[in-house]
């Protein structure tokens, strides 16, 4: 039916019209402001929320590295230390964000202060305990206190959290009701008008777009993010796979084919072919660990050896934890390391170790000679120069009792050369038992042993009390003995020989360039004389085994008893330095950890 406009049913529509504009209008209008105050109540309640991930995300970065960190001293393996590595950044950019959402609200600022403070607490206890677990610097009283501790600073930080959590609960109950207020007159403007439903399906459409860019965005960083893994297994040379324990189904990482030598996806993974990669040595010790699996639905640390297709044979380590997903299904995940450089380094180190055990019994083969074969025709040289008389040199020539004479001191040195090298050879070999011992009983014992040359010289010690330590008491007793003999022994001759010994406890970061860091405290031993001294030129020459600054036939010695020194203090984890001016004296200073 063609409709026939006329002129007054066209005014009362253009009135109508009009009317619905303005109403639409109004509507809209309030619409628009009750929208607007329900956007503020969602953004408030979204805001408690954002709060409440973040405070998650803070304790969740702070779990991974506490699990990180146990992995790490329980199986010392530098990869369980990532989490570790990267929790301080999560921790970081979470009290950042923290710190501009509760901007507003200075209770909060201050509870986040203190959550800070603690953080910052359990990182340096999380330090602590990876140093005094290092085998270098083990100590298990400072790292049983520094792991009880860490538990209490947990403690306290989780106690934080809840406090900040059960703040913003607060606000949360209070904005919620005003949200659920704004929400309940919605239905009143949920009309069924056409700008209404067009506004909504704009707004979808709009939405909808958002999302789909989104995706697209997230999508992308999901391809890079398995780009990186995938790169990550290539370079540390380890792959990933998957077991559902429930269906039997097994996925594996590109990298595991290529561990394997094969092309990825080249076969169907499954028990029986993963097997058929397996040296024949170890494929029952595998099977059974896959049995094992099954049974206990767990993987410990299992080591064999692969045969690839091209007859290489490559040496892994695998493990493994369950997980159990949302639908209750038991999978397992898995990573195998190709250990195989590692493999033939320890096999190069096994083969080292051999040679210097070998270089041991050498030199063990040594000190037998040098203590029985050498020994014995030597004393038998000096015996029978001991034999002949007086009377039998008065007869024979000039020359003939001037070469008995020479034979009888080259005889003296070679005793002495022996002797010495078999200090030596005693402080390198022997078996170092540390026993707490008093170091003025130590001097005394030297200076008894020393007593006639002190005499002899009228020479004058003097010493400050000396700290206990944890010793080898011999070899300090020798260390003494050597120091000040060496001090006596190159006494000026126009004066009395003063030697001084002082001992003050100090702290290795006086001496960063010098002293081992990872102990903090040392003994600083001094011993001053008024000898002849040397040419500071040769302060560190003087420790070298042989090394003679003055001629035999001026000063007896072989050269051997400083580096026996030196060799006594790095027994003793300390130092030894030397220094002098020629012809006012010497100081030689030790340093022993406390």
């Amino acid at each position: 039916m063609k409709w026939i406009p006329n002129f007054n049913s066209s005014n009362s529509l253009r009135v109508i019209f009009v009317i619905a504009v303005f109403i639409l209008l109004f509507l809209s209008s309030i619409a628009y402001k009750h929208n607007q105050s329900l956007n503020e109540s969602s953004k408030l309640v979204m805001h408690t929320y954002e709060i409440n991930l973040q405070l998650e995300r803070l304790m969740s970065a702070i779990k991974d590295a506490e699990t990180g960190q146990r992995g790490y001293i329980i199986t010392r393996n530098a990869r369980f230390l990532t989490p570790y590595l990267y929790s301080r950044d999560k921790v970081n950019s979470s009290f950042i964000t923290l710190k501009k959402l509760t901007a507003d609200n200075p209770v909060q600022q201050k509870n986040l202060e203190r959550l800070f403070k603690l953080i910052i607490q359990r990182f340096v206890s999380f330090e602590n305990c990876l140093k005094y677990s290092d085998p270098k610097t083990y100590d298990k009283r400072k790292l049983d206190n520094y792991m009880f501790g860490g538990r209490i600073l947990m403690e306290n930080i989780r106690f934080q959290v809840d406090k900040m959590n059960d703040i913003e609960k607060k606000y949360l109950d209070k904005r919620q009701k005003i949200y659920d207020q704004e929400i309940s007159l919605s239905p009143v403007f949920s009309i069924s008008l056409f700008l209404t439903a067009l506004l909504f399906i704009l707004l979808a459409y709009r939405q909808i777009s958002k999302d789909f860019e989104r995706l697209k965005i997230f999508n992308k960083k999901l391809l890079i993010s398995s780009g990186l893994i995938a790169e990550s297994e290539a370079i540390g040379k380890f792959s990933t796979w998957q077991w559902d324990l429930d269906s039997g189904k097994i996925d594996y990482s590109d990298n595991q084919f290529r561990l394997l030598g094969v092309e990825p996806n080249s076969f169907v993974p499954v028990k029986e072919s993963f097997l058929d990669f397996v040296h024949p040595d170890d494929k029952q010790a595998v099977a059974d660990s896959m049995q094992g699996i099954l049974e206990k639905k767990k993987l410990p640390f299992i080591y064999y050896k692969i045969l690839r297709p091209d007859h290489e044979i490559r040496y892994f380590k695998s493990t493994g934890k369950l997980l159990t997903d949302q639908q209750g299904s038991k999978i397992l995940l898995g990573i195998n390391f190709d250990i195989t450089d590692e493999h033939l380094l320890n096999i190069e180190l096994q083969e080292r170790n051999r040679e210097l055990e070998k270089s041991n019994k050498e030199l063990a083969s040594f000190n037998h000679v040098a203590s029985h074969d050498l020994q014995e025709p030597l004393r038998k040289i000096q015996t029978f120069i001991s034999r002949v008389s007086e009377a039998d040199k008065a007869v024979v020539s000039n020359s003939t009792r001037e070469y008995l004479a020479k034979i009888e001191v080259s005889a003296k040195r070679m005793r002495v050369l022996i002797d010495d090298l078999l200090l030596f050879s005693r402080t390198n070999t022997t078996k170092k038992e540390f026993i707490k011992s008093n170091l003025n009983e130590l001097l005394q014992n030297a200076e008894s042993d020393l007593t006639e040359i002190i005499n002899e010289k009228k020479a004058v010690i003097t010493a400050t009390k000396l700290p206990k330590l944890s010793v080898i008491p011999y070899q300090i007793e020798q260390l003494f003995i050597n120091l000040i003999g060496n001090s006596l022994k190159y006494s000026r001759p126009d004066s009395i020989p003063e030697i001084k010994i002082e001992s003050e406890k100090i702290l290795s970061a006086d001496y960063p360039d010098l002293l081992d860091q990872s102990i903090k405290k040392f003994h600083k031993i001094t011993f001053t004389d008024n000898g002849m001294g040397f040419d500071p030129q040769f302060k560190e020459t003087i420790f070298v085994l042989f090394q003679r600054l003055h001629s035999k036939t001026d000063y007896p010695g072989t050269g051997i008893g400083l580096a026996i020194c030196k060799k006594i203090v790095e027994n003793h984890r300390g130092y030894i330095l030397a220094d002098s001016v020629l012809n006012e004296g010497s100081e030689f200073t030790v340093f022993l950890p406390e």
